[in-house]
């Protein structure tokens, strides 16, 4: 389905979310320098004062902000929400943002003027800050960092070689919250898996965007993830992220056959991954050798430049 030109549709799911970071997120969106935006606010079966705030904004701003939810008031998860919204988007451009993330006034703005000069592009996305002083308590303000995304900045990422990259974890995952999709490109691959309502549902869904979609890195940082202790992330145990990395391994596999466009590269990457998940202790000694030989690397190399 065709979106209407220049106009960027953001999809935000919650469930309970802290009503100060639902607010935040909320507002980072109506401050974007580039007006020509809707939001869509969809309850996963929330309870409380979420909704209300949800209802508050879209009644105040009926043609920009829209409120959804499941039938019957369901919980389905984020990957299902987003499709809903999707499902119901105007837009020419998808953008997400979890309910306790926030963007920056530029993102949107600075984010097309990319993808418009790029048509080759399916998605563009930069860096993104892992937000950790937002309580404001002084011991927080050293914690915030933008990690690097282990891929050359300002460039453009061919597919599926980057795919590869990132099911073998040798580049940063991007934030959901610092991606822009072109509409097009989400319709032809089908969107979020609804089976997936816990990790790795962003990793399945570049899975099917990036497997034949080239992809803008820029340098730029144009979100804020908020580490907290009630996240997703934060809560999970060690166990838990082996066993859904093993079924999103599993699960890539599988749509691989079905895609029939990979060089290779994704094939191999999610073998090695399998392997690594199967050999956990020769997995880390390879990672070890692999870290001695490259720092045996750099000493010759500073050695050979000493005697110059």
């Amino acid at each position: 389905m065709a979106g209407k030109e220049g106009l960027v549709s953001v999809v935000t799911p919650f469930l309970n979310p802290h009503p100060t970071f639902f607010r935040e997120a909320i507002e980072s969106v109506i401050a974007q320098t580039y007006p020509h935006w809707e939001l869509l606010l969809v309850d996963d079966g929330s309870q409380g004062d979420s909704v209300a705030i949800a209802m508050e904004y879209a009644k105040q701003d009926p043609d920009r902000i829209r409120y959804l939810e499941h039938e019957g008031h369901q919980n389905r998860g984020h990957s299902a929400s987003r499709n809903l919204a999707i499902r119901q988007a105007r837009g020419e451009y998808i953008a997400l943002l979890d309910a306790d993330d926030l963007w920056l006034p530029r993102k949107l703005e600075e984010q097309l003027v990319i993808m418009r000069r790029l048509p080759e592009v399916g998605g563009v996305y930069g860096k993104t800050l892992y937000w950790f002083s937002w309580t404001g308590r002084p011991e927080d303000q050293s914690l915030d960092y933008l990690p690097g995304l282990g891929v050359p900045l300002n460039s453009v990422l061919p597919a599926p070689r980057f795919l590869a990259r990132m099911v073998r974890g040798s580049v940063t995952v991007p934030c959901t919250c610092s991606l822009l999709v072109r509409r097009s490109v989400l319709d032809e691959s089908g969107g979020f898996e609804a089976a997936f309502t816990s990790l790795f549902g962003d990793q399945v869904f570049y899975t099917k965007i990036f497997l034949g979609t080239p992809v803008y890195v820029a340098s730029q940082c144009w979100d804020h993830y908020r580490r907290h202790s009630e996240s997703l992330c934060a809560t999970i145990s060690a166990d838990g992220a082996v066993l859904a990395r093993r079924r999103f391994l599993q699960w890539v596999q599988a749509y691989l056959k079905q895609a029939g466009t990979d060089d290779g590269s994704v094939h191999r990457a999610v073998l090695r991954g399998l392997w690594e998940l199967d050999h956990p202790v020769g997995a880390r000694i390879l990672r070890n050798g692999r870290r001695a030989r490259r720092l045996g690397g750099r000493v010759v190399s500073w050695l050979r430049g000493s005697e110059e």
